[in-house]
Parts: structure tokens; C-alpha cells; sequence
């Protein structure tokens, strides 16, 4: 006799419990949901990524792409990409280092600083709201966790 019970829909789908106790499961789907979350609530147009090379050039500019890259945690050719967009964008200006026509250094253009203070304020209303249901403390403790985390997978990442 045939089953005539239609096929679960997506949203009624449960993960088997093997990728639930996976750590690498839980990490991507919480930067799935950060994601969705940051265009909803931070800037439609401005990328995460973008949005780090924007504020590390703010706190440094002149620095070189390449030094840039790991400050912001992207390997060179994404920060090279990432950094061509928002010259394109008119955001930022990208200058030939005088001694090495290779290294480019960056700076934020008139637009981009005004693009980050825009994106800055919302980006940490987002921050805020996702460690919203931890007291303060828990927010310290929950945060130097994640670093810790996050450093041990890239040393790891470094190691392979």
C-alpha cells in the first residue's frame, strides 16, 4: 500500500542529531542567522566584511590591503576584492605605496567615513540586541569565549 502522507516541508525538517553536536554546524548556522540579521537590521548594501575593512582603515589608515587583510580575518585576494569594491563604491581610496608599487594603502573617503558612522551606530545596536538575553557579565565571559574559540580554529586553520 503507497504512503499518500506528503513529504515534510523544509520548515518542519529537523537536523539529525549528528550535525546538531557538531560545533562547525552550530557556528554556521549562527553566522547564517547573523547574516540575515545584519541585512535586516545594519545595511542592505554594506557587507559584514566591508564593514570590518571600513572601521580597521578608520582606525588605521594608510596601512597596506595585505596587513589589512588579517586585521579584518580575510585572506588577501577577498581583501583585495573587498577593498576594489568600495573604491568602486567611492568609499574608499586605495593609494601605490611610494616605495613599493605593489602594496596599496588605504583610506576612507569622505563618503565612506560617513557611510561607516551611519552603519557603526546600527552595527552595535545589533551587537546589543544579540546578547541581549545574557546579563552583563555573562556578555564579558560569552564574548572572550568566542574569542578564544575563534583563535584556536585559526591557529588550527594555520597548522593545515
Amino acid at each position: 500500500m503507497a504512503d499518500n502522507t506528503p513529504p515534510a516541508t523544509r520548515s518542519e525538517s529537523v537536523p539529525p542529531a549528528a550535525l546538531t553536536a557538531a560545533p562547525g554546524y552550530q557556528v554556521r548556522r549562527l553566522y547564517q542567522a547573523y547574516l540575515a540579521v545584519w541585512l535586516h537590521t545594519v545595511d542592505a548594501t554594506l557587507t559584514g566584511p566591508q564593514f570590518a575593512v571600513l572601521t580597521a582603515v578608520d582606525a588605521d589608515p594608510g596601512q597596506d590591503q595585505s596587513s589589512m587583510a588579517s586585521a579584518v580575518a580575510l585572506d588577501t585576494s577577498t581583501m583585495a576584492d573587498v577593498a576594489r569594491r568600495l573604491e568602486r563604491r567611492g568609499l574608499l581610496e586605495r593609494r601605490t605605496a611610494a616605495a613599493d608599487g605593489r602594496r596599496k594603502l588605504l583610506y576612507l573617503t569622505e563618503l565612506g567615513a560617513r557611510t561607516l558612522r551611519e552603519a557603526h551606530h546600527r552595527a552595535r545596536e545589533l551587537d546589543e540586541s544579540l546578547l541581549a538575553p545574557y546579563p552583563p557579565a555573562r556578555r564579558t565571559e560569552l564574548l572572550a569565549e568566542l574569542t578564544a574559540l575563534a583563535d584556536h580554529w585559526v591557529q588550527l586553520a594555520d597548522e593545515s
